[in-house]
């Protein structure tokens, strides 16, 4: 993770890498006006999964909480983010276990295809 990423508050980090990854997904959906939605469900092999998903700026609720990354922006709902305050969302090229990888500190528990918790 890049020193800027560190240094900066907010309730969910991405690294270089992860941000580069996600701009290059948002070009092939559509284009500028997509922001990054994150948030948990009721699921998984652990209990609660991650979801991430494109959607419109103009959906960005009014509650929800806004990480703006150089014009690209990482949207949260309050109720999940009780469970992701602090995650970091990294990429990795890994030919095994490569995509996105979430480094949740709130996880007591974190399944082996790391995309669920408890």
């Amino acid at each position: 993770m890049t020193q800027s990423s560190q240094t900066q508050q907010r309730g969910i980090m991405m690294t270089d890498t992860a941000i580069k990854q996600v701009q290059a997904l948002q070009q092939s959906q559509g284009g500028q006006d997509l922001c990054l939605r994150v948030g948990v469900r009721q699921g998984g092999c652990s209990g609660m999964s991650y979801t991430m998903d494109f959607e419109s700026a103009s959906n960005i609720r009014p509650d929800d909480e806004v990480y703006d990354y150089d014009g690209f922006k990482v949207v949260c709902d309050p109720k999940s983010l009780l469970y992701l305050y602090g995650l970091v969302l990294d990429y990795s090229t890994a030919l095994i276990g490569g995509g996105f990888q979430f480094t949740n500190p709130n996880a007591n528990q974190t399944c082996g295809c790391g995309k669920s918790f408890s």
